[in-house]
């Protein structure tokens, strides 16, 4: 059993707690945050009403991008905001929200990695002998985000819309400790990349659930196409994902052998370690 969260950055941070398409109005939605029942019951469009179920509290709750987030403290900055998410010419797809038995900093660093792309993701996103992680850069911006630029892998299969493998171009940023979006080249458009943005729910520090937020141009493919290539894709990660041992992230520096592909994780993990995130880690030794 896990303890509460004592992570100031987290209880008053915003986090999505339930895909809207799966509320009926009226009926209450059981979930969990941050080691925390609630009750989500919807009283209209954009009227959610959040209540902890250990004290009867009414919690912060916000709707956007098609989730219902909510903050259990009191909230020190807005809700992420996606400038893609307002260019019309790009589907606005909601990916499902798939529960998985690990730390969410875990899914975190799963998607940040892109050597695990031939093995975990044969004939999509990467296969043999197709293997190397080039080197990449690694920065943390003005906006204090983890930020990797140049990473770019061959996939055979990059998205639907692909006819061809090619060498996809990706950008990575870690905007928040449980929130990641990637950047990758769209096949027809190759000026302009599609976009996933993974918010992850820390129901408690050993389980998470993942929401993928897709905002893919719509030239060649239609929503149910996205959604459909993103649940695969997350399918085949679950597994990994689950059998990692331990579940939480380890933030000492020695616990786990880093290799030149992972200077992404590195930082992140530091990134954390800097934040003073403990919640679903391992922090490190003094």
């Amino acid at each position: 059993m896990t303890g509460p969260c004592g992570d100031r950055a987290l209880l008053n941070d915003w986090h999505i707690v339930v895909d809207c398409s799966m509320l009926s109005a009226g009926a209450p939605f059981s979930t969990r945050l941050l080691g925390v029942d609630l009750s989500v019951t919807c009283k209209g469009r954009y009227n959610n009403e959040i209540v902890r179920q250990d004290t009867g509290e009414q919690v912060s709750s916000a709707e956007r991008y098609g989730f219902v987030w909510a903050c259990l403290g009191k909230p020190w900055q807005d809700i992420i905001y996606i400038p893609e998410s307002n260019e019309a010419d790009r589907h606005l797809v909601t990916g499902g929200s798939i529960a998985v038995k690990v730390s969410g900093l875990r899914a975190v660093e799963n998607f940040l990695d892109m050597g695990h792309f031939p093995f975990v993701h044969t004939g999509l996103l990467g296969d043999e002998p197709h293997t190397e992680v080039v080197p990449y850069k690694v920065e943390i911006t003005d906006k204090d985000e983890v930020l990797a630029t140049e990473c770019k892998f061959y996939q055979p299969l990059a998205s639907p819309t692909a006819r061809e493998g090619f060498v996809v171009d990706y950008i990575y940023k870690v905007i928040r400790p449980y929130t990641v979006a990637l950047y990758k080249s769209n096949p027809i458009q190759k000026d302009r990349l599609d976009v996933i943005t993974l918010f992850v729910q820390p129901v408690d520090e050993d389980n998470c659930i993942a929401h993928p937020f897709l905002c893919y141009l719509k030239d060649g493919i239609d929503a149910a196409t996205v959604r459909s290539f993103m649940q695969l894709i997350f399918a085949q990660d679950k597994p990994i994902l689950e059998n990692q041992v331990p579940r939480r992230l380890p933030l000492d520096p020695r616990a786990e052998t880093p290799i030149r592909a992972d200077a992404v994780s590195v930082s992140y993990r530091r990134w954390l370690r800097e934040r003073a995130i403990t919640y679903g880690a391992i922090p490190a030794q003094a």
